[in-house]
């Protein structure tokens, strides 16, 4: 076969087992020299376990076949590092759907988990051009090998032929296979992030002795913070900066270094990062700024920063970030920018924003919350979110997650993680630019088709509690970091204000909170009437959660009431929040002492400033304990599913389409029934004999009706007539149909069958440029467009997921007998909503899919119309099946 150009998202940055980054890529003729020097560098063992011989010098019949692939049947991958070959794989097709595939891993990187990576990235190579099943043939003593390719996930068969163990796997992407794929990312992007967190050296690079600099500034931070490891100085023209000496260069500094904090000029740091990367340092925080923030020529430089840091195998950081902090009083390290050290706390704390950083940490300190861990990442040119969420979800010292999000390179994968992380624990966002989808200059993303309430769904799915402000974020923050979580939405409040009881009542019920006990004590309400009336609530079964309220009167401080609601929150299993002394955070007296060294203890009271801020915070809690004990719900059968039939059916379309087409009825009546959807049989009728014909045909009680699109939206146009039995009740309708709408030629007329009645809804998809599939739901008709009542979710969805989209809408109480009306067939509405995104989570080809009229009755729901799109997948999704790196700003790697 000939020569094939590799597609361009087969080339990707990758982690390693040890955090530590690589690149893959295909091999290229011009790599021969290169692949040499690897060769020459690989033990003889390696080389016999591969070629089952001795091979010390490779023929040039070998060379070139190694080095020249069609990237069809024959491909090849090499992992690159520091510009150097380190791994070699590859597949060559031995018959129609069948490959062998075959490794060589230079031996100082053999256990980094390089195998594992090559055989991702081949398999999806395999999948991409048709390949079913990989063989392969491996001696009985090459253990790691054997390892590699069990430990994959797949289902791989095994036998014994004259002393060498052949393999034999499908490369489908099993769930098995996935998950494991998944645990694989997770331990190499947490490992990343701990060694940033917990470094034993640390490099300020640009340290200055000038008062009011950023080099000053951060030795300073990681000095007076009390830094547990050494703090080095570079700066090539001073003798010593705040009395540490200084070395011209960080190759100089006689000790490993773990992290370098770079602050230096831009132009400058690309050369700061060959000299780490000489070093051996891990990662970089790039603090200098004058990056992809400054416009063009700053994109430029930042994608060559990234590009250059990830060939050399380091992480970094920034650029443009304010730094990082870990308050571990074994780390003490405050990296950053920030003079502030917050106190010891629970949370992890993200922030993209450099600028805000320090008004940030500001507020946290006020409040007493404290943190675990904080990271700036500024432009987010590399290490995101989601390598926070990998590291913070096995950190025992973080039970509470903190993001300020400015953009979301990769949703898919944020989703992913987020979902698994919320499961243990609270994940609080908040989300600039939520309404306008704007985005800060320095931060790469792809444009977004869905509507922002896609955007919104994706975390309500994941059990993000997503707020509005960061103000907001440190109300829900203190009371989870602090409170046990509440069982449902029932609440007590007592107080010895009236008016402020009110207030909590009326805010309570406007976030959907049900006071099921109100206790007003009086304004002289001593601590022991507290204490009576808080245990009476706490005790109550029908209540889940408490707000007490104090109002001090005219000198009186309120210790003793501040004792008591200590008291009884240390030892309360239902959260308690409070509006005392109109405080904000968790003030000293209500503060439990913490063993693990915290500013306040599990068990401490939040206070709030306003009664509306402590119940709005509350109401939040409660949706996220609501999330997190609501059952997945059934997941649709795939063995039901004929998923190659329908790719076959996609490939053979786009095949005679290769720029894209509308499915014809034919086609898309097909791939829906490959999902179990039913499309009812549709005809499209030109003339008064052709309608009569079609009816006919049917059997007659049919409907007639138009389907053009500017028909479609015009409720005031007349265009359909139902319940025809008969020619002559056709022929009548036809004439009165064809008198009413204007310019009847181009209505689009077609018969079908008259279906039961029932509530008209709509069932969409589509294959959005940034999240991939998005699923969305809601009753059919120009009001929910006007209105924009939908439902929105991001595939694969389970059970709880499509039950979650059919009742959030505002006009769901239609499906659930509206005023004395049938109750539908709820779970078949349910599950043509899982088929649907099942089917757009299968094939990224389906640009667009719409069941624009589905009748759902109370003995099923009937699919009536509907439309699709196929067209070439251009840019694959952004959480493939493969582990990558994100793409530097610029690049046309997928993230």
């Amino acid at each position: 076969m000939t020569a094939s150009t590799a597609p361009a998202h087969w080339e990707a940055d990758v982690l390693l087992r040890d955090g530590r980054a690589a690149h893959i890529r295909p091999i290229r003729a011009e790599d021969r020299d290169v692949f040499l020097e690897f060769y020459d560098r690989v033990s003889d063992q390696s080389k016999y376990y591969r070629f089952f011989s001795p091979m010390p010098r490779l023929s040039e019949r070998d060379i070139e076949r190694f080095i020249n692939v069609d990237n069809v049947d024959r491909v090849a991958f090499v992992l690159t590092l520091q510009g150097q070959i380190i791994a070699v794989g590859r597949y060559d097709v031995i018959k129609p759907g069948e490959a062998e595939v075959a490794f060589l891993v230079e031996d100082q990187h053999q256990g980094r988990g390089i195998g594992q990576l090559l055989l991702e990235h081949l398999a999806q190579a395999g999948r991409e051009r048709g390949v079913e099943r990989f063989v392969a043939e491996v001696l009985p003593d090459n253990a790691r090998m054997i390892q590699t390719f069990r430990d994959a996930g797949y289902r791989v068969a095994s036998e014994y032929d004259e002393g060498v163990l052949q393999l034999e796997f499908s490369i489908e992407p099993t769930e098995t296979a996935i998950g494991l794929m998944s645990k694989r990312e997770h331990r190499a992007e947490a490992a990343s992030i701990e060694r940033f967190f917990n470094p034993r050296s640390v490099a300020v690079i640009g340290a200055s002795r000038r008062q009011e600099t950023i080099g000053q500034a951060l030795v300073r931070n990681l000095i007076t913070g009390d830094f547990a490891g050494r703090v080095y100085a570079v700066n090539p023209t001073s003798s010593a900066v705040s009395g540490l000496p200084t070395y011209k260069s960080v190759t100089d500094i006689p000790d490993d270094v773990d992290v370098a904090i770079v602050a230096v000029p831009a132009e400058s740091v690309q050369e700061v990062v060959l000299d780490c990367a000489a070093k051996g340092v891990h990662g970089l925080v790039v603090v200098s700024a004058g990056f992809a923030e400054t416009g063009e020529e700053g994109r430029v430089r930042q994608r060559k920063l990234v590009g250059l840091s990830r060939s050399y195998g380091l992480r970094l950081i920034g650029p443009n970030c304010l730094g990082i902090i870990n308050t571990d009083a074994k780390v003490s390290l405050n990296a950053s920018l920030s003079p502030l050290m917050p106190p010891r706390g629970r949370a992890g704390f993200f922030c993209q924003s450099g600028a805000l950083g320090t008004a940030i940490l500001e507020k946290v300190y006020n409040r007493g919350l404290g943190l675990s861990t904080f990271v700036s990442a500024g432009n987010r040119a590399d290490v995101s979110g989601n390598d926070l969420l990998q590291y913070w979800e096995e950190d025992d010292s973080t039970e509470v997650v903190l993001l300020y999000l400015e953009s979301i390179g990769n949703p898919r994968k944020f989703s992913r993680i987020a979902r698994r992380v919320s499961l243990r624990k609270p994940i609080i966002a908040v989300r600039s630019g939520r309404t306008t989808q704007g985005v800060p200059m320095g931060h790469a993303v792809r444009k977004i088709a869905a509507p922002p309430a896609a955007v919104d769904a994706m975390f309500r799915q994941a059990g993000v509690i997503q707020v509005d402000t960061l103000e907001e974020m440190f109300d829900v923050a203190q009371l989870v970091a602090h409170q046990p979580l509440p069982r449902g939405r029932r609440v007590a409040i007592v107080g010895n204000s009236d008016a402020v009881g009110l207030l909590a009542a009326d805010a309570a019920a406007a976030v959907g909170l049900v006071v099921n006990k109100s206790t007003s004590l009086g304004a002289d309400a001593s601590a022991e009437d507290f204490e009576d009336a808080l245990d009476a609530a706490i005790d109550d079964p029908e209540v889940d959660s408490v707000v007490a309220v104090y109002v001090p009167p005219i000198n009186v401080s309120g210790e003793d009431v501040a004792n008591v609601l200590a008291a009884v929150g240390e030892q309360s299993d239902k959260p308690l929040v409070s509006s005392f002394l109109g405080v904000e955070g968790v003030p000293e007296l209500l503060r439990v002492p913490d063993v693990a060294g915290a500013t306040a203890g599990r068990g401490s009271v939040p206070s709030y400033p306003g009664v509306e801020a402590a119940v709005r915070a509350l109401a939040r809690v409660v949706e996220y304990a609501v999330w997190l004990r609501s059952p997945e719900g059934n997941d649709v059968d795939p063995a039901d599913v004929d998923e190659l039939g329908a790719k076959a059916l996609v490939a053979e379309v786009l095949a005679a389409n290769p720029q894209g087409t509308e499915l014809d009825p034919d086609a898309l009546a097909k791939l829906l029934a490959a999902y179990q959807i039913e499309l009812w049989p549709v005809r499209e009728v030109a003339t008064r004999d052709e309608a009569v014909a079609a009816g006919e045909e049917l059997g007659w009680d049919v409907v007639l009706k138009a389907t053009a699109e500017h028909l479609r939206e015009r409720p005031d146009q007349a265009h359909v007539w139902r319940n025809i039995d008969s020619a002559e009740e056709m022929v009548d309708a036809w004439d009165t149909l064809g008198s009413v709408i204007t310019d009847s030629d181009r209505a689009g007329f077609v018969v079908q069958k008259n279906s039961s009645p029932g509530v008209p809804v709509a069932i969409r998809s589509i294959e959005d440029p940034l999240f991939g599939p998005v699923v969305s739901f809601g009753i059919a008709g120009p009001m929910t467009e006007l209105l924009a009542d939908r439902a929105y979710r991001i595939p694969p969805l389970s059970g709880r997921d499509a039950a979650a989209m059919v009742r959030e809408i505002k006009s769901s109480p239609m499906l659930f007998g509206y005023r004395g009306s049938e109750v539908v067939d709820v779970a078949e509405v349910e599950r043509l909503i899982q088929r649907v995104a099942q089917l757009q989570n299968d094939l990224p080809q389906l640009s667009a899919l719409e069941l624009s009229l589905v009748l759902a009755g109370a003995d099923g729901a009937t699919v009536l119309t509907a439309a699709g799109r196929v067209d070439p997948v251009v840019d694959p999704r952004s959480d493939w099946f493969v582990r990558r790196l994100s793409r530097p700003l610029g690049d046309t790697l997928p993230s």
